[in-house]
């Protein structure tokens, strides 16, 4: 069994032993560190989601860059491939 915060409170208005007292109040102690604890998880998780966002956004970009890469390998190899072949057409030579 479980109580909430109020019902820790409730309680410790019933039950009159000094014992009983300080567990309760040990008890809201506990679940006041706890809320604190949880915001600031809150906050943490808020922060991490924010970075995912931002590396998702420059995880498009930098698809879009390697795609370009890729293009100008296979072009590159195109052009060696290209580049064995025997040159045809004018040239333009000079008189030494």
């Amino acid at each position: 069994m479980a109580f909430t915060e109020q019902g820790v409170a409730q309680l410790s208005s019933v039950i009159n032993g000094e014992r009983a007292i300080n567990v309760n109040i040990q008890i809201i102690r506990l679940f006041t560190r706890m809320r604190k604890l949880l915001l600031s998880q809150k906050d943490m998780v808020l922060k991490v989601n924010r970075i995912e966002e931002q590396l998702e956004d420059q995880n498009s970009e930098i698809r879009v860059l390697f795609e370009y890469m890729k293009k100008l390998i296979q072009t590159n190899k195109k052009i060696k491939k290209q580049s064995g072949r025997k040159q045809i057409g004018f040239t333009n030579r000079t008189r030494g």
